[in-house]
């Protein structure tokens, strides 16, 4: 593969959807938590890797990532939404041939899924990951979409922009990109698998 996006995990939202006072992130799962195992896949594929989280998660990933590769929002930031965490990431990451938009809830998407869809990019500006027919995560953004990536607000990510640009569907054998934890029987249904 020539070209090696970046890797954005967004992190920094409030998952109110999960309930109660504990983040869904910091849930145990697998040999860590919700978020640990998304980063592990993520770094795996060995693209390179930033998470965009708050104060109260950044120890967590400072397990698995390089301060360099994490970016802190504060409270105000984080209230933007899943658009502005994508929105600092890239910026964070501006020199990269493109972004691969990783939702730190999906913890069961292969690493090898992360490569299939960063190779999308050799061919299509955006990219997305599919099971069935159906759409899911991640999602790819060749470089031509930086300046309009870094403007994204809104709990609707990068919706408008796979509106507004062709998306090509990549069909893969790997149900997770269709599985975050929202809530807790989310969490539940995912340890079962």
């Amino acid at each position: 593969m020539r070209i090696r996006p970046a890797i954005i995990v967004p992190a920094a939202g409030r998952g109110t959807r999960f309930g109660g006072p504990l983040n869904k992130l910091a849930q145990p799962f697998e040999e860590g938590t919700v978020l640990g195992s998304t980063l592990r896949r993520a770094v795996e594929s060995q693209l390179p890797v930033v998470v965009v989280t708050t104060a109260a998660l950044a120890s967590l990933v400072a397990q698995q990532l390089a301060a360099r590769d994490i970016v802190v929002l504060d409270e105000a930031e984080a209230a933007l939404g899943m658009g502005a965490a994508i929105a600092a990431g890239v910026a964070e990451r501006s020199g990269a041939p493109g972004w691969l938009v990783l939702p730190g809830d999906m913890p069961l998407v292969r690493p090898g899924t992360m490569l299939a869809v960063a190779a999308g990019l050799e061919q299509h500006a955006v990219v997305f990951a599919q099971y069935r027919g159906r759409r899911g995560s991640p999602v790819a953004f060749a470089a031509e979409l930086y300046s309009e990536l870094i403007q994204l607000r809104g709990d609707e990510g990068a919706r408008r922009l796979m509106a507004r640009y062709p998306a090509q569907g990549l069909e893969l054998d790997d149900p997770g990109v269709l599985l975050a934890v929202d809530t807790p029987a989310d969490l539940e249904a995912l340890k079962k698998r």
